[in-house]
């Protein structure tokens, strides 16, 4: 495994629950000579998450969460964290909503990648929602977590034309390809302002 050149300075830490196509596509930035940034931690809420495979091939460190109780989940989550030195958090694909308590503790250092055009269809079932309503763009949005569902300030979106035979598997797919390439980017971003 490639190790840390020293120029990594930013430890990320990425919460999935699902595929985690977005987390190997921020790994493989990670890996690059002049990035700025390696991640050394994969938090998820599901033991079978099929994305923490990529955890145990790239030697990152993983942390299941039972949410059986979330205090308690959140504070476990927190001393992974510190422990860890982690100073961005970056969700993909994670199914479950922060307290705005955790959020507080990590302000302006949460983000999180949506596969719409934000303000636009917040929540779930986003691409179907996008078609019935006859839209002739969708996109994705890379913005930072607050405590309202999708609501933080926006750091980048990339807008993408729906076509007349489009179904919610295409459209999803064709997002997805400009989701792995605006997070990397809004992860830059993000860094160099901090």
């Amino acid at each position: 495994m490639p190790k840390s050149t020293g120029i990594k300075s930013f430890y990320i830490a990425v919460f999935i629950s699902g595929t985690g196509s977005n987390f190997i596509n921020l790994i493989k930035h990670s890996l690059k000579k002049n990035s700025k940034y390696k991640i050394k931690l994969v938090v998820s809420n599901n033991p079978n998450a099929k994305g923490l495979k990529y955890a145990k091939k790239y030697e990152i460190q993983k942390k299941i969460i039972n949410y059986k109780n979330l205090k308690n989940s959140e504070k476990n989550i927190l001393i992974e964290l510190d422990k860890n030195n982690i100073k961005i958090i970056c969700l993909a694909g994670f199914m479950k909503i922060l307290t705005a308590n955790f959020i507080k503790k990590f302000k302006g250092k949460i983000i999180n990648i949506h596969p719409s055009l934000l303000p636009k269809y917040k929540g779930l079932n986003t691409h179907q929602r996008v078609l019935d309503n006859n839209e002739n763009y969708s996109g994705c949005t890379v913005h930072y977590v607050n405590s309202k569902l999708d609501a933080g300030k926006i750091i980048l979106q990339k807008k993408v034309k729906i076509f007349k035979n489009d179904s919610s598997e295409k459209l999803s797919k064709r997002i997805l390809k400009h989701e792995h390439l605006l997070y990397p980017r809004a992860l830059k971003k993000v860094i160099s302002s901090l």
